[in-house]
């Protein structure tokens, strides 16, 4: 299980290397992306807190990138943290989400992205339930569930 310190680590020092890279051009994100998935995905946006489709839906199955369709994170560690956001408490597998150091906003955060296409999902935080202790703060528009 992963935890805060795993984070930070992949972060300043690389995270682990992806399965297989994705990339396209801006052109190709937006001819395949909805507007607003275009913005949150490819331009680091966020969604407004609690607008997001799957912020409150508790079926079984797993989350894919909406970009890419990697599998990122499952039903089962998939918590209400009343954030306004949907909140995972790790990835599928490690290799699932890249972790970049984030400093816009004028505090310092860890930004969670598709690690096969770099697409950005939202941030980690180190306030989630035990044991690993981590909140993935997932914006609803840059993943979308396969049902089981």
């Amino acid at each position: 299980m992963m935890n805060w310190n795993d984070v930070i680590s992949y972060a300043n020092n690389g995270s682990p290397a992806p399965e297989k890279e994705i990339r396209k051009s801006e052109k190709e994100w937006r001819d395949q992306l909805t507007p607003e998935q275009f913005r949150i995905t490819r331009k680091k946006g966020t969604e407004v807190a609690f607008s997001g489709e799957l912020c409150h839906v508790h079926e079984e199955g797993k989350y894919k990138c909406v970009c890419c369709d990697t599998p990122l994170f499952d039903s089962s560690i998939k918590f209400d943290s009343s954030s306004g956001w949907p909140s995972f408490t790790e990835p599928i597998v490690k290799n699932a989400i890249k972790y970049k150091k984030d400093v816009s906003l004028g505090m310092t955060r860890v930004e969670a992205m598709c690690n096969t296409c770099e697409a950005h999902l939202g941030h980690v935080f180190p306030d989630g339930p035990k044991p690993g202790g981590l909140r993935f703060c997932i914006n609803s528009e840059s993943i979308k569930l396969l049902k089981n």
